[in-house]
């Protein structure tokens, strides 16, 4: 137990040796032993430390050679800290700032890569989404040849479907609410967007049942115009999906539909 204890005051004082130690080199002009200490810390895994030392000489070694170092250096720190968006940014401005350096092509799949994780689930705003797809399609382009490039194809992809079931969401999202008329357009517009889509036909579904009920939900004299739509959707789907799993629920709105416009 002595013993013990005595190890355990060792590691305390230590621990404020290296923190008194850590504060004065804070403080400190000496930028080569910063940078020195800064890339010792960032080795062992002290990423906090590492960083705030990088970002304090960042500015004294801007356009020096080993401002690549540290820029690359504040970058990675922050991708192992998990912020991604900042961490995105410093490989960007990598990629811009040094565009011939060996890391160039790293950087700038690594930006597109941190705002890929860094984008939100489908139900949230993408604006992140856009962005990762942005910086994939740059990189893309400036290394077609790349090692790089099959992964960053994938990606691309998996950011669409994303975008895909977002636009989905907030199609259904006006046929729940009751706006049939904007739930037809929004449906209608995603598959010109996304005509691939694995939405295609639950969209045609809404589509129909959304004309549907705008038609039977109309004044009388606009209610012959909006069966009509009804059908020529009905038709869409019944093409394209004759075994559709809802067929049973368009059989019946087309028997509907049918008997109004024979009244009418």
């Amino acid at each position: 137990m002595k013993n013990l204890t005595i190890l355990t005051s060792l590691l305390l004082i230590l621990l404020v040796a290296s923190s008194c130690e850590y504060q004065k080199l804070l403080k400190s002009s000496d930028y080569e032993r910063k940078l020195d200490q800064a890339i010792l810390y960032y080795g062992e895994g002290k990423l906090s430390k590492a960083l705030t030392l990088f970002e304090q000489i960042e500015p004294i070694y801007k356009g020096a050679e080993k401002g690549e170092d540290v820029l690359y250096y504040i970058a990675q720190s922050n991708y192992s800290m998990k912020d991604y968006i900042t961490a995105g940014y410093y490989f960007r401005r990598f990629a811009t700032t040094y565009p011939n350096s060996d890391r160039s092509e790293e950087a700038s799949f690594m930006s597109a890569y941190c705002f890929y994780l860094d984008a939100p689930k489908p139900s949230l705003d993408q604006e992140t989404t856009h962005r990762a797809i942005d910086e994939f399609q740059l990189f893309v382009g400036r290394y077609p040849n790349s090692d790089k490039l099959a992964e960053a194809n994938v990606l691309i992809d998996k950011l669409r479907e994303r975008l895909e079931e977002k636009y989905y969401i907030n199609s259904k999202l006006y046929f729940d609410i009751g706006s049939y008329k904007a739930a037809t357009i929004a449906f209608n517009n995603n598959l010109k967007q996304y005509p691939d889509s694995k939405y295609r036909e639950e969209s045609l579904f809404y589509i129909v049942k959304s004309n549907y009920l705008y038609a039977i939900n109309s004044v009388t004299r606009k209610m012959p115009e909006r069966l009509k739509a009804t059908q020529e959707a009905y038709k869409k789907i019944n093409k394209e999906f004759p075994e559709s799993q809802f067929n049973k629920e368009l059989n019946r709105m087309m028997k509907d539909t049918d008997k109004r416009m024979s009244k009418l």
